[in-house]
């Protein structure tokens, strides 16, 4: 099975930077996107052989979330735990019969960390849910989660830490939720390798130094380990500021 996850920074603008091309040639099982800015009759994308599920954001061309999959879930969920919906659109689960897939954009803690508290509640919440799917059936977790993890999933380290995305706290919480059952794809088919990141500022040159940061993931439940098949970065596909990652996976749905 052949997951796909990038957050598009704006799917419209994504679509006319080459996102179909990407899309059909990478021909996934399951293709998550975030921060698809936009609402409902915004976009139309002809994608033949797969079923849309769509988390619009209530403001407008902020946030969001979509899954596209050729496989008809056994439910899906917006929100997390016992929500139903989720005023940012950030959260989409379908449920298969081995698993679940939990596509998440989570929350940017911004410059001046104004919205850590947020985002730490967020994800104490966010953790409980996935324990609780998990205890029913193995997860696939993966989306733009903000934070890069350890030392080596930046480039420069030293000089952010503090800085959102690379808190001590919201490294931390990354620590206790793999500690608690779970793997890092990447890291575990790489786990000493340098310089591979998914997100670059548009500052200049930036990008073209990779001078990057990985904040892209996919976690999945540890009993998945060893049908890890593939943990990939397509750092040269362009149309956003971020690059798709790939998962592929020995399992059925």
């Amino acid at each position: 099975m052949k997951f796909l996850s990038w957050n598009v920074n704006g799917i419209r603008a994504c679509v006319s930077k080459g996102f179909l091309d990407f899309f059909h040639e990478v021909d996934a099982d399951f293709f998550c996107i975030q921060e698809s800015k936009c609402q409902a009759g915004q976009v139309e994308l002809s994608l033949e052989g797969y079923q849309q599920y769509w988390n619009y954001a209530v403001k407008k061309g902020y946030s969001g979330t979509a899954v596209f999959t050729k496989h008809t879930p056994l439910s899906v969920h917006y929100g997390v735990g016992e929500e139903t919906s989720q005023d940012e659109g950030r959260i989409i689960t379908l449920e298969y019969e081995n698993f679940y897939l939990v596509n998440v954009y989570t929350p940017n803690s911004q410059r001046d960390l104004a919205r850590l508290p947020i985002r730490l509640d967020w994800e104490d919440r966010l953790a409980l849910y996935l324990k609780e799917l998990d205890a029913k059936k193995p997860i696939v977790y993966c989306g733009d989660l903000n934070v890069a993890h350890t030392e080596i999933d930046l480039k420069n380290a030293k000089s952010n830490i503090g800085n959102s995305g690379f808190t001590y706290e919201e490294r931390t919480k990354m620590t206790e939720l793999l500690a608690s059952g779970f793997i890092d794809t990447f890291r575990h088919k790489h786990p000493d390798e340098t310089d591979h990141y998914t997100w670059w500022s548009y500052m200049n040159k930036v990008r073209e130094r990779n001078i990057g940061w990985r904040i892209d993931y996919f976690i999945v439940s540890e009993r998945l380990k060893e049908h890890v098949d593939v943990a990939t970065i397509h750092t040269h596909i362009l149309g956003s500021d971020h690059c798709p990652i790939e998962l592929q996976l020995d399992i059925k749905n």
